[in-house]
């Protein structure tokens, strides 16, 4: 695993001091190899002693040790994405494109601990209803991934209205689920939502890019999305690419979890199939 994204994965189980070291590495990784421990000690304003813990927590032998992964990490990154933008034509644009997607998704993966997937699997199979709500570009996470869930029987309801959802959640129960899908987690109007969701006793699951954000730090079940591009045009498709798979690996563990709900998608399936036919 690249040192990056396991600092990422980890750093919300980290403490104070922890997170301020890890923030400084993920920010500032390309400058890493011009500090020392204790030069990044001083930056931070901590003890050397807390950085060499820090990096020896992770794993590491010590600062030397993580600081040349990082470098190595960042080296094979640059090798495969190097070419300015005017350079990435024809072929290579799509090898590009798909390379990125692919270092993004397994990133992704990685990032989201497996009893973390099976967690929300459970939650979404339990819920007497599934609430779904994105903005913009998110929504379109919401609206699929609804209409996936009804196909296999389970009662979703989805908007990407903040007011009419904030209607629909006051008709929530305990047990209920509550899907926010938001790259940034910082819209107040969703954070507002998903604590009223909390006070109903219902569950609060956050699709969000994997930095800290006000709605990952309230939810029940966090799925963290890694993606990054110097070109945000690019940025946007990895990180929807990412949404994607994350949401593709929930379904097929709710199709192959109970052989009631496969019958029903299947049995939906030839019902649309067979409307749609001239």
């Amino acid at each position: 695993m690249s040192p990056l994204v396991k600092i990422r994965s980890e750093r919300d189980r980290m403490s104070a001091v922890e997170r301020r070291i890890a923030d400084f590495i993920l920010e500032n990784a390309q400058l890493l190899r011009d500090y020392s421990s204790q030069q990044l000690a001083n930056a931070l304003g901590i003890s050397q002693s807390s950085v060499v813990k820090f990096t020896q927590k992770l794993g590491f032998r010590g600062y030397p040790d993580l600081k040349y992964s990082v470098g190595e990490a960042i080296g094979r990154s640059e090798e495969g994405v190097a070419e300015p933008p005017a350079a990435r034509a024809g072929d290579a644009l799509g090898s590009m494109l798909w390379q990125l997607k692919t270092q993004a998704e397994e990133a992704t993966r990685l990032i989201n601990r497996p009893e973390t997937m099976r967690e929300w699997v459970e939650a979404i199979a339990s819920a007497g209803k599934v609430f779904l709500i994105g903005l913009g570009e998110d929504d379109l996470h919401a609206r699929v991934f609804a209409l996936r869930l009804s196909l296999l029987g389970i009662v979703a309801i989805r908007h990407f209205d903040v007011g009419r959802m904030a209607a629909q959640v006051a008709m929530s129960a305990p047990g209920d689920v509550l899907v926010v899908f938001s790259e940034h987690g910082k819209h107040p109007a969703l954070v507002k939502i998903a604590r009223y969701f909390r006070e109903q006793r219902g569950r609060v699951v956050t699709v969000t890019r994997h930095t800290s954000n006000p709605l990952r730090a309230m939810a029940d079940i966090t799925l963290a999305v890694a993606g990054h591009d110097d070109a945000s045009y690019v940025q946007s498709l990895v990180y929807q690419s990412s949404v994607q798979q994350l949401l593709d690996t929930v379904f097929v563990h709710l199709c192959e979890g109970d052989e009631a709900r496969h019958a029903r998608l299947v049995a939906n399936l030839e019902r649309i199939q067979h409307m749609l036919e001239p």
